[in-house]
């Protein structure tokens, strides 16, 4: 059963990275394999030797063990997954509703009036320093998608657009690995209390810092950012609210950790009363707003939810990530009950150096999500090995860490498919995987190794 079971996670992930050729939407064979992985499970129980504890990180003997107390097991195991994966998903909820509600005041064009110039070297060191600082603090998947947004109103020529978009996926990935919140798999590394906010700033501002600006430098000598642009006329009404939102969004994103670090709460729960914070204000805006014509205009053609911003906001979230997520992280969840995960990173720390496995591990994100890989790599070691002091290898804030929270960060620059970031990028503005290739992929790539040199020079 456990071939079947791994031979469903290699099918169904191979489906989920030939997602555009198959024409199927990648939650569709992440959903999939994650029933079918756990069936197998269910089915197979009574033939597994050994299981994996989760909460001790250690392989249990259970082949003396009756058929209820696997039953038993299995379900606690299931449920201990389930909440992990839960309390990282309603983060995810909250903050994307969060920027919703921003978008919807038209929050975010606050940002262009930082655009103060013509001259294309000095706007691609404007748009790569906001996503580097913007994607720390709503996750580089949205700030690439608000940026490009942004881009579309002051450069209309799209194949000059297309190469600042390509920089803005390098920066905001590395925008994205120095803070907790944002990327997912930072958030993943952060709520699994493998980092702690502190150190993962500490010890990832500066390589993320590199990795962002050796490509940007080497890229504002190159033919595409010489010379001047002419923006577009301006046509969209800016809305008076919209700075007040962008800032409060923002700050009490920001709040978070600081929220988890008080009162060692979950940070899903920081994030909620953050989420309650914003809706109450975006509520009390949208009422003040509201005029007699407005309300009868809406309420002809909608529920009695017409006047809801948050409403609006928790209807155009990403809710389709979500349930990817969600298959993808409860797969991975059954590779680690049966301890098929702890068992090959026994294999690869006798083979390799941690510091190899996790360079490999980042070049991997950019072929394959590196959501699922850092799941994995948090399952694969062991959280009892001592050094020879006596102290825990793996305990949080440990070296290998952080070293995996910036190599699958920005690994997955270096192919147009191999980021959230990228994949948005690709979509919105239409930019071909060997154009990419071609033109992006080696800034990356130097950006990349120079970030992974100065970590390890540090570490």
């Amino acid at each position: 059963m456990a071939i079947f079971i791994v031979s469903v996670f290699i099918l169904g992930y191979l489906a989920i990275t030939l997602e555009h050729n198959l024409k199927i939407d990648k939650l569709v064979p992440a959903l999939l394999m994650m029933a079918l992985a756990w069936a197998g499970i269910a089915f197979g129980l009574d033939d597994f030797n050994s299981w994996f504890d989760s909460h001790n990180s250690k392989i249990l003997d259970i082949s003396s063990m009756e058929h209820e107390g696997r039953l038993h097991l299995m379900e606690g195991t299931l449920l201990h997954h389930f909440g992990k994966t839960c309390e990282i998903l309603m983060f995810l909820v909250g903050a994307m509703t969060i920027v919703e509600i921003i978008d919807h005041f038209n929050g975010f064009s606050t940002i262009k009036r930082f655009v103060r110039t013509n001259k294309k070297k000095t706007l691609l060191w404007i748009v790569c320093v906001l996503a580097f600082i913007l994607s720390a603090i709503i996750d580089n998947l949205t700030a690439t998608i608000v940026l490009i947004t942004i881009l579309r109103k002051l450069i209309s020529d799209k194949q000059m657009r297309i190469w600042y978009a390509g920089m803005i996926i390098i920066a905001a990935n590395a925008g994205g690995a120095w803070s907790p919140i944002g990327d997912v798999t930072t958030t993943m590394l952060w709520m699994g209390e493998k980092v702690s906010t502190a150190k993962l700033i500490e010890f990832l501002i500066l390589p993320s810092l590199v990795c962002m600006v050796v490509p940007t430098f080497i890229a504002s000598f190159m033919p595409a950012f010489k010379g001047n642009f002419e923006s577009p006329e301006e046509n969209s009404n800016l809305n008076s609210k919209g700075p007040l939102m962008l800032y409060l969004g923002l700050g009490l994103i920001v709040f978070v950790p600081i929220f988890k670090t008080v009162t060692h709460l979950p940070p899903y729960v920081g994030m909620m009363l953050s989420l309650s914070i914003v809706a109450l204000v975006a509520e009390l805006i949208s009422a003040r707003q509201f005029s007699l014509t407005n309300v009868e205009k809406e309420a002809s053609s909608h529920d009695g939810h017409h006047s809801s911003p948050t409403f609006k906001a928790l209807s155009k979230i990403e809710m389709p990530s979500i349930l990817f997520f969600l298959g993808i992280l409860m797969t991975v969840a059954a590779l680690e009950s049966l301890g098929l995960i702890f068992n090959f990173g026994q294999s690869v720390q006798q083979s390799m150096s941690n510091d190899v496995f996790v360079m490999l591990l980042g070049a991997g994100s950019a072929v394959i999500d590196n959501v699922p890989l850092v799941a994995a790599s948090m399952g694969m070691f062991d959280m009892n090995a001592v050094n020879e002091a006596g102290q825990l290898i793996y305990s949080t804030d440990s070296k290998i860490w952080h070293f995996v929270a910036y190599a699958a960060g920005t690994g997955g620059s270096m192919l147009i498919i191999g980021s959230a970031a990228g994949v948005v990028a690709m979509g919105m503005e239409k930019i071909s995987f060997f154009w990419y290739l071609k033109n992006i992929a080696w800034l990356a790539l130097i950006g990349y190794l120079a970030g992974a040199g100065v970590f390890l020079a540090l570490a």
